[in-house]
């Protein structure tokens, strides 16, 4: 008798945890195959101390290979899915055509970034979903604060000292509270024209920051911001965005050549081509995580609908805390369907939340006590420390070099601009000349003040007269 072949597309967090709860339950006796972009798993807590140059990049990368024994990586995209058939068809990284055959599917795509209908923000903001996005603000950042310190026009100086971050969830605002230290340590490097500093900015049109959690930590949150320097505005938000800065809802025009797009995620465009029933993007699925009609397909993570058990009517959000335990429930279940042990429903319980405000700051509230200061810091980065499911001495290690050295304020120029559009269904994923296309759309994004390239993965175009701006620094390739 053949051995029952698992096939699950996607390694975030639901993904990952779904191959290995499953690797180390079928001991060998199922053939689990992971198909992923990447040959790792991306721990996006500690995305933002990539950007500041706090942490390496590999650090929050996780081998698949390394710590996922008896499973086979299949490096590729997901384009299609014939449930009829169980078959799922992929494109490799070299623009290859594959097909894999399932008796058990998993979709965990995940998620990509969350577009508007606002003029100007697709050409001209960047998302922060992976490392090349992560990669490219750091870089950007610097260059921004490097040419400044050279530059003779205070107006220019400003825009380039200036950054906009719209959205202040998670990700907007352990960005904003990192990159103001950050670029206050950079002029100290390369002092700026007499009276001005780096200056940032948090948008959102919520009444308050992270406006999903508890009150205390949200006003923990603020005060740490505001007494950093950021200016906090809420109820406001992006009205266009253009090549000079951004203009905003209420009326004021911000110069700037920066804006961190950080609004939120929408569930993988994947899920569409199913033609089975969404909720706002996400696949439909019942308390066992399966595609009702489709016994065979589980779904876990952003790509899907998860009823809360504990809120009739409503959906689990789309958090990497719910992710997780989806991925474990999900490789419960597929176990069951085939025979080994009992299907359970999802269930979830709050275990607190953590939020890195940088330095020795955060806003914590494990088990709902609500903590502040070093010790809500000391908490959230051993919080971290154990959820990864690798590289735990090394970011340790980092962590301990950042606290007594200086960090490296260098620009590599491995990611520019048009590698990490943002509006595209791969943000793990960097554009390269003459690669596969894998965007959402054609449309590519640049920062105000850089050029927007070429809308597909070919060569360098030459946009028109080259501007000041468009010139790279050194390196920067």
């Amino acid at each position: 008798m053949s051995r029952p072949r698992i096939v699950i597309v996607g390694s975030g967090f639901a993904g990952y945890r779904t191959a290995r709860t499953l690797s180390r339950m079928s001991r060998g006796k199922a053939d689990i195959t992971l198909l992923n972009p990447t040959d790792y798993f991306l721990y996006l807590p500690l995305l933002p101390q990539v950007a500041v140059g706090l942490l390496e990049p590999r650090r929050t990368a996780v081998s698949l290979t390394g710590t996922l024994r008896h499973v086979r990586l299949v490096l590729g995209e997901a384009h299609g899915i014939d449930m009829d058939a169980r078959t799922v068809r992929y494109t490799d990284p070299e623009g290859g055509e594959g097909t894999l055959a399932y008796d058990r599917l998993v979709l965990a795509v995940g998620s990509v970034n969350k577009l508007l209908p606002i003029p100007g923000v697709a050409e001209h903001a960047h998302g922060f979903r992976g490392l090349p996005e992560a990669l490219y603000l750091r870089d950007h950042v610097t260059r921004q604060i490097e040419l400044a310190s050279s530059e003779d026009d205070p107006e220019t100086c400003s825009a380039r000292c200036t950054f906009v971050v719209v959205g202040a969830g998670y990700t907007g605002t352990e960005v904003a509270a990192h990159g103001k230290m950050f670029t206050d340590s950079l002029v100290r490097g390369h002092p700026l024209r007499q009276g001005i500093r780096p200056r940032w900015l948090l948008l959102d049109i919520a009444s308050r920051v992270l406006p999903e959690l508890d009150e205390r930590l949200s006003a923990t949150a603020d005060r740490v911001l505001r007494r950093r320097g950021v200016e906090v505005r809420m109820g406001t938000s992006v009205k266009e965005a253009t090549h000079e800065g951004v203009l905003l809802t209420d009326g004021e025009f911000v110069r700037s050549r920066t804006l961190v797009w950080c609004v939120g995620v929408r569930p993988d465009p994947l899920v569409e081509s199913t033609g089975h029933p969404l909720e706002r993007g996400r696949l439909v699925v019942d308390p066992f995580l399966q595609v009702p009609g489709r016994p065979e397909v589980f779904a876990c993570g952003d790509a899907a609908a998860v009823p809360d058990l504990d809120r009739p009517g409503r959906y689990t959000p789309m958090t990497a805390q719910h992710a997780w335990r989806q991925g474990r429930t999900a490789a419960v279940n597929v176990a069951a369907s085939l025979g080994v042990g009992e299907a359970r429903p999802y269930r979830h319980r709050d275990l607190g939340f953590v939020v890195d405000l940088g330095g020795a700051q955060a806003a914590a509230d494990p088990l709902g006590i609500p903590l502040s200061g070093p010790v809500a810091g000391a908490v959230t980065r051993a919080y971290h420390l154990a959820a990864m499911p690798g590289n735990r001495v090394r970011v340790a290690a980092d962590w301990l070099l950042d606290a007594v050295l200086p960090r490296q304020s260098v620009q590599l120029g491995l990611v520019r601009s048009w590698s990490v559009p943002l509006d595209t269904a791969s943000p793990e994923l960097a554009r390269v000349p003459g690669g596969p296309e894998r965007q959402a759309r054609t449309t590519a994004g640049s920062g105000p003040g850089e050029p927007a390239d070429a809308a597909h993965g070919g060569a360098h175009p030459a946009p028109g007269p080259v501007k000041r701006d468009d010139i790279p620094a050194e390196g920067d390739s």
